[in-house]
């Protein structure tokens, strides 16, 4: 280990990694951790259909890569594109940092020369996405952060924010559990 290096033990980072980091913090905890709500949330269910329903031919003219811990939903090799297909533009930040990393690990895997296309089929709505150098630092800077977030033992506390409702861990932080006694 170098010296000033973080001291925790690191793990690959995913997309939704840096998704949930740039929405919650506790959201990104509790995922890193194993702790996984999205398969009984109607909510993601949705999204999946969306992502499945919205561009069927880009099965056959497009891939879905997997490549150091991310899966990008579509990829056009030809025009060196990430497709990545949201429900809603409600956390779109996110949603653009998600993408800008995979872009980052694309480049760190030798392939240059990768945009990314953010798509919201239900609001008729695209956005370009390029990675800068600065945004490169970023990335390095909240690996780090995400690494220290998701090593530390115990949970971020909540921070009740409007976007709470709809999210898939809503239930296990707002529970109320009455004190026997």
């Amino acid at each position: 280990m170098c010296v000033g290096e973080p001291e925790f033990i690191k793990i690959m980072l995913s997309g939704t990694h840096f998704n949930y980091y740039m929405v919650c913090k506790r959201k990104l905890w509790l995922f890193a951790n194993g702790i996984n709500m999205e398969h009984v949330s109607d909510l993601v269910f949705e999204g999946k259909l969306i992502h499945e329903d919205s561009y069927p031919q880009r099965s056959s003219k497009y891939e879905e890569i997997e490549l150091d811990g991310i899966k990008v939903d579509f990829y056009d090799p030809k025009r060196k594109v990430i497709h990545e297909i949201k429900k809603s533009n409600k956390v779109e930040a996110a949603h653009m940092w998600q993408l800008k990393y995979y872009i980052y690990v694309f480049e760190r895997n030798g392939i240059d020369g990768v945009t990314g296309i953010l798509e919201y089929p239900a609001l008729r709505k695209t956005q370009e996405v390029v990675l800068s150098d600065m945004d490169r630092e970023q990335i390095k800077e909240m690996e780090v952060d995400i690494q220290r977030i998701i090593s530390d033992n115990s949970c971020p506390s909540l921070q009740k924010k409007g976007i709470c409702k709809n999210c898939s861990y809503f239930d296990f932080c707002y529970i109320q559990e009455e004190e026997v006694g």
